[in-house]
């Protein structure tokens, strides 16, 4: 065994599920609060099922420095939501279902549609791009 090194770790997503109504204003709330302290990517919301998620989520994509700062916040004001946190490597499968944290109930994913090695070359994250303009600390 070796262990592998944290440079391998591009970036970080969160994925935020919501079910019905009611469960997204509270992703929008967690969404707004977001936008106003982080510097990140939010993604679109996904009413419909993607990729391996069985629920509607949005995507909260994040450089490696925000961790320390995010994840804590996402911690204590996820409102009761399952949230997924996962790294960015050469292994989508591995990414979402061996180095996951869930905050909140663990939720079901489709292992099928996840590569479990990209090939050499080959990028399925892009880079991270903040969309957002953070106006108050966390």
């Amino acid at each position: 065994m070796e262990a592998r090194k944290l440079a391998e770790i591009a970036s970080y997503h969160a994925h935020i599920y919501f079910d019905g109504p009611a469960q997204r204003v509270i992703a929008e709330w967690i969404r707004e609060r977001v936008a106003e302290r982080f510097s990140v990517q939010l993604g679109r919301w996904h009413d419909r099922l993607v990729g391996p998620h069985h629920m509607p989520m949005y995507q909260i994509a994040f450089d490696v420095a925000v961790f320390p700062q995010l994840v804590p916040w996402l911690m204590i004001n996820r409102q009761g939501l399952s949230v997924l946190v996962h790294p960015n490597t050469d292994s989508p499968y591995d990414d979402h279902l061996v180095h996951a944290l869930w905050l909140g109930e663990a939720l079901a994913l489709n292992p099928d549609v996840l590569p479990r090695k990209l090939k050499a070359g080959e990028e399925l994250i892009d880079p991270v791009v903040p969309n957002t303009a953070p106006v108050m600390q966390a």
